[in-house]
């Protein structure tokens, strides 16, 4: 490599912490990606870009990126006095401390996640709880919506999603985010009457949306509300 070009590499600053550089073979130009998850936007570069081209591009974008951070709600850990929305209710997390407990234990109430446990941070253990609780839910209003249409479903399972609230395929197996617990009914409602709804329309063709809206409680309040929230459900168990 040149002197000069190896001098110029040396003298270029560090990307913001919010800053996370990815080449993509496929790309055809520079992009920034957003993930509220992570707190974090993904500079994307196609082959060839120079680093010097980065930083610019993102120096140019920074005030963008930075009110796009301001305006995220902070996130709220699963500790002891933390209220968390499940399944539209509001809900106090409870956790009682008790060395003496084998195991942990975890109830959801009507007002409350109480637990009971002999560790110091429950924290993954409530999570692990949630999630459960998730699919339970998400797999019996998606088989009940199944039904409703004749159709046959096969697997329903949950995961941490950054981009989709939910995916289905042709076998007739259906994946959701599990952070839908925390989305009111209406919001889950819609994701779950969408997916259903790919069971007999692999497409987002006008008879798909037509059976949506008939398969949803409340089609044009669930899709509102996760058009312009779904990006507070990452909110949730997110670190500081």
């Amino acid at each position: 490599m040149p002197a000069r070009m190896m001098l110029d590499q040396a003298e270029l600053p560090e990307f913001p912490a919010h800053v996370r550089v990815k080449r993509n073979t496929r790309a055809r130009r520079m992009a920034l990606r957003f993930d509220p998850k992570d707190r974090t936007f993904h500079l994307v570069l196609p082959p060839g870009t120079s680093m010097r081209r980065a930083h610019r591009f993102a120096e140019e974008h920074d005030k963008w990126m930075r009110e796009n951070l301001r305006n995220l709600p902070k996130p709220i850990q699963f500790k002891n006095g933390a209220v968390i929305p499940v399944f539209g209710r509001e809900r106090l997390v409870e956790v009682t401390y008790d060395k003496t407990s084998k195991t942990t234990s975890i109830e959801l109430k009507s007002n409350k996640i109480k637990v009971l446990t002999n560790l110091k941070d429950p924290e993954a253990r409530i999570q692990r709880f949630l999630k459960a609780a998730a699919l339970e839910e998400l797999e019996a209003l998606s088989r009940q919506k199944a039904r409703r249409i004749r159709q046959t479903l096969n697997n329903v399972s949950v995961r941490d999603t950054k981009s989709r609230w939910g995916s289905c395929n042709s076998d007739g197996n259906i994946c959701y985010s599990w952070r839908l617990i925390f989305a009111p009914y209406e919001a889950l409602d819609y994701v779950v009457a969408h997916e259903v709804a790919h069971l007999r329309h692999l497409d987002h063709s006008l008879d798909f949306w037509d059976l949506c809206r008939k398969l949803s409680d409340d089609y044009f309040e669930g899709h509102y509300w996760m058009y312009n929230h779904g990006s507070e459900l990452m909110r949730y168990g997110a670190p500081r």
